[in-house]
């Protein structure tokens, strides 16, 4: 994971003579943010033996997005919640993806991704920066429909790969049937069809014996 020293892409590519001052910010917030193909999650793919990477993951939201939007229990911009789900993981290039149920990274998550977001997004023109930062923000807070919208997807999407891996990070010792229902949760804050079929997955997960139904160890 890149660190404060950590020279950007960008600086190893030498830009046309000429091109203008916006376009050259532009781009080499593009090339940089190429990084997040190298950040992988700990949720594996269906169709490969290997960890999925955020790249991946956020092609995927955009594409759920495009697919389930009609679930929607309130009235969403669609395009909005596109440029939402393609913003919001950007942040782990330096941050790093924090494992949804690994309670000791959340600590200082928000710290982290805060730090991250100041340091990517300045990299864009100010107007830019500006705005995909309040994208950001919003998508964090959930205060739009379109942010929980786009939440209901990320916390979505890893549980269909988890469920058709028969459990995938599931099997993570201590997580349990309740530990997933509590972190999906946020799914019924913006669609109640999406809600009932993801505890659906739950509890199908539960009776196959992909998660247990509690803590053994209590």
């Amino acid at each position: 994971m890149p660190n404060d020293d950590t020279a950007r892409l960008a600086e190893s590519i030498t830009q046309p003579d000429g091109t203008p001052e916006r376009l050259r910010r532009q781009i080499e917030f593009i090339i940089e943010v190429d990084r997040l193909k190298d950040v992988f999650r700990r949720s594996p793919l269906l169709a490969a033996d290997r960890r999925e990477n955020d790249a991946e993951h956020s092609w995927h939201l955009a594409l759920m997005t495009l697919v389930l939007a009609e679930y929607a229990d309130e009235p969403i911009d669609t395009g909005k919640v596109l440029a939402l789900v393609v913003l919001h993981d950007l942040v782990e290039i330096y941050a790093g993806d924090t494992f949804l149920y690994d309670t000791a990274a959340a600590a200082d998550q928000r710290e982290r991704e805060q730090a991250a977001a100041d340091r990517l997004f300045a990299l864009l023109p100010t107007d830019q920066q500006d705005h995909f930062r309040s994208l950001w923000d919003e998508f964090e807070e959930r205060r739009t429909p379109e942010a929980r919208f786009a939440k209901a997807m990320d916390r979505l999407q890893p549980l269909l790969l988890n469920y058709g891996n028969r459990g995938g990070t599931w099997r993570t010792p201590g997580v349990t049937e309740q530990d997933v229902l509590t972190r999906k949760s946020v799914i019924k804050d913006a669609s109640a069809d999406l809600w009932r079929y993801a505890q659906d997955l739950i509890h199908t997960g539960a009776d196959n014996g992909w998660v247990p139904r509690a803590d053994p160890t209590t």
